[in-house]
């Protein structure tokens, strides 16, 4: 299974409460944090609601 490597960019600062919960649910706490991920549905929503915030590569 493909997995995804989230690295976060950008401060969530004045990100509304839903883009906040979703970077700590994917373990993001602060700038340049990054995560690998499972490359699943659930994930993919969350990347989605905060993708101005972060950048992601896929990992073998």
């Amino acid at each position: 299974m493909a997995r995804l490597k989230v690295t976060q960019v950008r401060s969530e600062i004045g990100s509304k409460r839903n883009q906040r919960e979703s970077l700590r649910s994917l373990g993001l706490k602060r700038i340049n944090d990054v995560v690998v991920k499972e490359d699943r549905p659930e994930i993919r929503g969350m990347i989605f609601t905060v993708n101005h915030l972060v950048k992601v590569e896929e990992v073998e």
